[in-house]
């Protein structure tokens, strides 16, 4: 069998698609990106057929620029943006309304009535999960009753539900598959981690109609086949993991204690506890990082909404630079004597805050404040709150005591970034040879289980780092740094 994999990488800005050989090197690439809608304050949609159509286009680019058929792909991995919800037609296949972005705070004041009622212990208890409106639960709700006919559809079993993998599983599969995998479904406020269950009682809390969810799979199972009308050849689907859990397996983060954060449109830390479920008392997230062969490694997780976000609205938003990555120079050109901090909380603050109410600020400004000193609060912002997540992680296991950080994500190509982000954690940061690793992470899961890729410990062994980042700022310049920080987002908690 071919040692060739495609991994489909759905994001919240664009689809890729990526053909890996058996050396794990990249053979072809699709990109393409794809509107954002926003049609009030703090709501984020996508047009499901812009996510099916970008889906589709760049699986066959991929498979153009490696030039392969798909009869030469021995299988494929999907990985996907997490909690972006979608409800579609059973009969139809046809959605029944945008999809909505994991980034929305639409449920926000059903979420606050939620904490208020005394439900959050429950729903931490069985799910690892705070309330708040970025998880798919209060999404699914709001679509079944601001939809006309739409609950009553529901519940006679003629709508399902999906995040972006099951959606496009559907779609791959003809309409023949509806099923999500473990790390997808722990997202969604309905899951029972430890039973590996929907739980009616949630169900019931949400009035989520059972009928209405998915199949839950193992991330390396058998998914079925796509249709041989869409590539001219069906190809089995044996991976899926959401993208941070998918990035968390290409970085090789197999062992507890390691720890991953990816930097795309948001920030994604995740510490691999291993067969430990360990509750936060720093409002942190207990998730599933990854399930495989029925058995539940654990993490940690630190969510950050805002990363390279803040750098496309410097670029799109201000037009202050014409591309992305010229902010780096800008920053390391930025006057020394300005200390300006942006709180990126354009849609709410993460973890440790969970506060969906807050806006983002910029703190510092003077006369003299110009495009560099902007661009380097916006990365340090980044730097800020992944401190900010790795401190919670310190005080809330042990075993994250002396880590290392593996990065990947648009943002690692930016040294200037990555050498800030060691400063600021005091901590080694490694990047990786391939950056890809969201996109690896689905592919390997995929090949291992179709039996063309080494398994776990081969694959570890062939992770290979590019360059390692060590701290080198004085402790009096990092303290001060986090002290401004630190004031910066109580100013900014509403």
């Amino acid at each position: 069998m071919s040692g060739y994999v495609l991994a489909i990488d759905q994001g919240t800005t664009s689809t890729r698609a990526i053909v890996f050989d058996d050396g794990f090197h990249i053979r072809g690439l699709g990109q393409q990106e794809f509107p954002q809608h926003f049609p009030h304050s703090g709501w984020v949609e996508h047009d499901p057929e812009d996510i099916w159509s970008s889906t589709l286009a760049t699986i066959r680019t991929a498979l153009a620029d490696a030039s392969l058929s798909a009869s030469d792909i021995a299988t494929i991995g999907i990985t996907n943006q997490r909690e972006t919800t979608l409800i579609w037609d059973r009969d139809t296949g046809k959605p029944i309304h945008n999809a909505i972005v994991w980034q929305d705070r639409r449920t926000a004041e059903f979420c606050r009535k939620l904490v208020a009622d005394g439900h959050e212990p429950e729903i931490t208890r069985k799910t690892g999960l705070l309330i708040d409106p970025y998880f798919a639960g209060t999404k699914i709700a709001w679509l079944l009753d601001n939809v006309d006919g739409a609950r009553t559809r529901a519940e006679a079993g003629k709508l399902a539900f999906g995040t972006v993998d099951s959606f496009l599983l559907w779609r791959l599969t003809g309409g023949r598959v509806h099923a999500s995998d473990a790390t997808n479904a722990c997202r969604t406020m309905l899951f029972d981690i430890e039973a590996h269950d929907w739980d009616d009682d949630l169900l019931r809390l949400l009035r989520v109609p059972r009928s209405l969810l998915p199949e839950v799979k193992d991330c390396d199972a058998a998914f079925g086949t796509t249709d041989p009308g869409l590539f001219g050849a069906a190809i089995p689907i044996c991976g899926m993991a959401g993208d941070q859990h998918a990035a968390t397996l290409g970085q090789a983060c197999f062992q507890p204690g390691m720890l991953k954060s990816t930097y795309g449109t948001g920030c994604f830390a995740v510490l691999n506890t291993g067969d430990t479920r360990v509750p936060s008392s720093n409002r942190l997230l207990t998730t599933i990082a990854y399930r495989l062969a029925g058995r539940t490694t654990f993490g940690l997780e630190g969510s950050i909404f805002v990363a390279g976000a803040a750098v496309q609205w410097l670029r799109d938003g201000l037009g202050l630079v014409e591309r992305a990555d010229r902010t780096g120079p800008m920053a390391g050109a930025a006057d020394d004597a300005q200390e300006v901090y942006m709180v990126p909380a354009f849609t709410g603050l993460g973890a440790p805050w969970w506060d969906a109410e807050a806006r983002g600020a910029i703190y510092g400004l003077t006369r003299k404040t110009g495009p560099n000193e902007l661009a380097r609060a916006a990365l340090e912002s980044v730097c800020f709150q992944t401190a900010d997540l790795l401190s919670a992680m310190k005080k809330d296991w042990t075993g994250a005591s002396d880590t290392i950080l593996r990065v990947d994500g648009g943002m690692v190509a930016s040294d200037w970034t990555m050498q800030r982000l060691a400063d600021i954690l005091d901590a080694p940061v490694d990047r990786p040879v391939v950056l890809e690793t969201t996109a690896l992470g689905a592919a390997w899961v995929a090949g291992q289980k179709a039996g063309v890729w080494p398994d776990m410990a081969g694959f570890a062994e062939r992770w290979n780092l590019e360059r390692r980042f060590e701290p080198r700022m004085d402790a009096v310049t990092r303290g001060r740094k986090l002290a401004g920080w630190a004031d910066a987002v109580k100013r900014t908690l509403s």
